[in-house]
């Protein structure tokens, strides 16, 4: 099994920063693509990011290219995600997903492990 472990989350001011990060334990090298969902209330969750193992693909929900930048550190077995130009409507519980198959995914059902969420408010 795997473990994932999110923090950084927080209240900020529109326009600030966070930057989250996730780390993993457990069949860590079972791991390959590693993502960020996040699920505001009453709605669904949806796709922020994700990045290939080597860090080299990544991609983006249009809401938040341009503002937001996912990486990894595999000596760390830990992804992070730096929000900039942070908006109200970015408020939302934010989950870290991982899958063991080398494409990235926007869809829940794509990734096997997630980590508990961490609470993200963006206040105007």
């Amino acid at each position: 099994q795997v473990q994932l472990v999110e923090s950084g989350g927080g209240l900020v001011q529109a326009g600030g920063s966070l930057r989250l990060s996730c780390a993993a334990s457990g069949r860590t090298f079972s791991i390959n693509v590693m993502g960020w969902f996040r699920q505001a209330p009453g709605k669904e969750r949806e796709s922020v990011a994700a990045i290939s193992w080597s860090g080299t693909s990544t991609d983006y929900a249009d809401s938040v290219k341009g503002r937001f930048t996912i990486s990894r550190d595999n000596a760390k077995n830990t992804v992070y995600l730096q929000m900039n130009s942070l908006k109200p409507e970015d408020t939302a519980v934010y989950y870290c997903a991982a899958r063991d198959y080398a494409s990235l995914g926007r869809l829940n059902s794509e990734y096997r492990y997630w980590g508990q969420g961490t609470q993200v408010t963006v206040s105007s």
